[in-house]
């Protein structure tokens, strides 16, 4: 069984290594193929598949098989105690499947057969460890994306308008009010699937899913095809005004930066660091820059990826415990996995020279360049310095200071494990300079005064300080402490989108279905409505088995009746 995820790893790795192949070729000669398989006709309807190929799909299939490959390499590992680890395989290979068809269809009923997959067995990864709280962290996030479905649901009714679903023919030809619709649901449908506010709170839930899942959820499949889908229809989008939605992402990377800062669940700062990377890739999207999330959405895909591997081989080695308040001195511990670990980090935080620095600094500079307003351009600043913060307080906690649980922890460096991050260091290292030399035709010269030149790393370096002050926990109890807890609550709660997400929608409709519930079931409505018919039949079956008992009295009083009405008939 353990060489199925062996043989599985490898041949998703060979097709990997092609799509990246071809996706190269294709984008030397910027050509595509568009291919188009009619299943049925009858009359004149026809039934047809249709696959669009460019260098765009190529190259994030072949992103999309790699982390792939490496994730199930590690899960023959991670998943070697449990029973159900063949299970296990095959979801997350539908899973993978689900993304290719959303990546390489034009067309919005093919796409929603990946969009809806990744939603259905997104919901039976989440649900993997069957207790309750991944039941209720399943049913929020299928119940969230099932909003966007519908929207491409009804995006593929209001497309009948035009003959056919394949958009990719009538992005520029759609008549202003068939656009104007179809622009907003699928804004709302990639707001759902990608987290955006008021959407957020499924993402940390999902964490309730394997780690290796979440490496793949949160790396280049699930969360990543809200951006993906917006990058295809850009071309629609760029027709309208954006600033609401802009506002929107700039809003949601605030948020979870903030949270990420007051969180103490190793998976929920990651979760919570992958929506501040999704909220900057939709707002560098919505300011008219496609191309630049696109290659932010590749770049995070593998440090983000090799992050989650990361906190999967320390849980594992902690017994199973993710607070980070139980680690500490891990460095000496499992020290390749650490340096795995502050690399993929600090990808993440934009250091000089690794690949998110080359994505975060391009879009930083686009964003100098626009002409946005001052809130959004401090809003986005903001978030760019709290990323540091968590990153860099997450780093503290876990490997420096005293060994706070030493004898409760089990360290080991499983060699196949390690071996499944090699590859994705590399590529969190390499993989920025790479693509910028490839997706970009020409190189960006971006010329700006020093003081905006300089300030992302200024920032960095004030967030890295943030980050070091909130791990001292005495400083941190005497800034945030007694006095100053419903800040704190709220801030760490993503300002209480959880709360209104689950119990505040139906705890009112709980309350007036109970009502009903003890209205027509227990009282006047059971008793009028339900029970009516049975009474009625109930009482005129008493009489009738009275007449059946035989009785003399009743024979003589039937034959008077009916001898009195024969003589009135005479």
């Amino acid at each position: 069984m353990l060489d199925l995820y062996k043989i599985w790893s490898i041949i998703l790795f060979i097709f990997s290594i092609s799509f990246f192949y071809i996706g190269l070729l294709f984008l030397c000669d910027l050509s595509s193929i568009f291919l188009d398989w009619e299943l049925i006709s009858l009359n004149s309807s026809c039934l047809t598949m249709s696959l669009y190929l460019d260098w765009m799909s190529l190259l994030f299939m072949g992103s999309v098989m790699l982390i792939s490959s490496m994730v199930i390499f590690y899960s023959s590992s991670y998943m070697y105690m449990d029973i159900f680890k063949l299970r296990f395989l095959f979801i997350v290979l539908l899973f993978v499947l689900s993304m290719m068809f959303l990546i390489i269809s034009p067309n919005l009923i093919s796409i929603l057969l990946g969009w809806d997959g990744l939603g259905l067995v997104s919901y039976c990864l989440v649900i993997y460890y069957q207790n309750f709280k991944s039941y209720n962290a399943g049913m929020l996030t299928i119940l969230s994306n099932r909003i966007g479905d519908v929207c491409i649901l009804i995006s593929i009714s209001w497309l009948f308008n035009m003959g056919s679903w394949n958009f990719i023919y009538y992005l520029n030809f759609l008549s202003q009010e068939v656009s104007c619709w179809l622009l907003y649901l699928l804004i709302l449908a990639s707001f759902t699937k990608s987290a955006q506010i008021p959407f957020s709170s499924w993402l940390p839930a999902a964490m309730a899913a394997p780690t290796p899942v979440s490496a793949l959820v949160h790396s280049s499949t699930l969360v990543t095809a809200g951006v993906y889908l917006l990058i295809r229809f850009s071309d629609l989008i760029y027709n309208y005004n954006l600033d609401m939605f802009l506002m929107i992402s700039c809003l949601t990377m605030f948020m979870s930066g903030l949270a990420a800062n007051f969180e103490y669940d190793l998976k929920k700062i990651i979760a919570l660091s992958t929506l501040s990377q999704l909220g900057l890739m939709m707002s560098v999207l919505f300011m008219g820059y496609h191309f630049c999330s696109y290659y932010h959405m590749l770049t995070h895909a593998f440090f983000k990826a090799l992050m989650f591997l990361c906190a999967g081989m320390i849980i594992h080695c902690m017994n199973d415990s993710q607070d980070i308040r139980h680690m500490g001195y891990l460095i000496n511990c499992i020290p390749f996995t650490c340096s795995c670990f502050c690399i993929s980090n600090l990808s993440l935080c934009g250091f000089p020279f690794l690949s998110g620095f080359y994505s975060k600094d391009l879009s930083l500079e686009f964003m100098s360049f626009d002409y946005g307003n001052m809130y959004i351009y401090i809003l986005f600043y903001l978030s760019v310095g709290l990323t540091v913060s968590y990153s860099l307080r997450l780093v503290y906690f876990c490997f420096k200071g005293s060994m706070n649980l030493m004898s409760f922890t089990n360290y080991y460096e499983d060699p196949i494990m390690l071996l499944s991050l090699i590859l994705l260091t590399l590529m969190s290292i390499l993989s920025g300079s790479i693509l910028m030399w490839l997706i970009f035709p020409y190189p960006n010269f971006l010329y700006l005064p020093f003081i905006l030149k300089v300030l992302p790393l200024l920032l960095i370096f004030l967030g890295g300080w943030l980050g070091y002050s909130l791990s001292v926990m005495n400083i941190y109890d005497s800034i945030f402490g007694i006095s100053f807890n419903y800040i704190v609550e709220f801030i760490s709660c993503m300002w209480f989108m959880p709360s209104f997400s689950t119990y505040m929608i139906y705890n009112n409709s709980l309350y007036y279905s109970k009502m009903s519930y003890v209205f027509m079931d227990h009282s006047w409505g059971e008793y009028i409505i339900s029970k009516a018919m049975p009474n009625l039949l109930n009482y005129l079956s008493l009489y009738y088995s009275t007449y059946q008992f035989n009785n003399v009295k009743i024979y003589m009083i039937s034959y008077i009746f009916f001898f009195l009405f024969l003589i009135i008939l005479i």
